[in-house]
């Protein structure tokens, strides 16, 4: 029985997951409060910067998601 490649721990995706799930959280808590959790001021280099880490690791990482043959 041929033995099948093992497949390597990809974090880029389970990262992204969480920072947009986190984002959506921050969000609904300030909806349903009716109080925003953070002004724009703070909230959009928050969120600028999340992307840019999550775009960095995800370039970083993108060797483990090619699939050589």
């Amino acid at each position: 029985m041929a033995e099948r490649p093992r497949r390597r721990f990809d974090p880029g995706g389970p990262l992204t997951g969480l920072f947009f799930l986190g984002v959506a959280v921050v969000f609904l808590t300030g909806v349903l409060s009716g109080d925003p959790v953070a002004g724009p001021e703070i909230l959009g280099p928050v969120l600028l910067a999340g992307l840019g880490v999550i775009g960095i690791i995800r370039v970083l990482t993108r060797g483990r998601r090619r699939n050589l043959r």
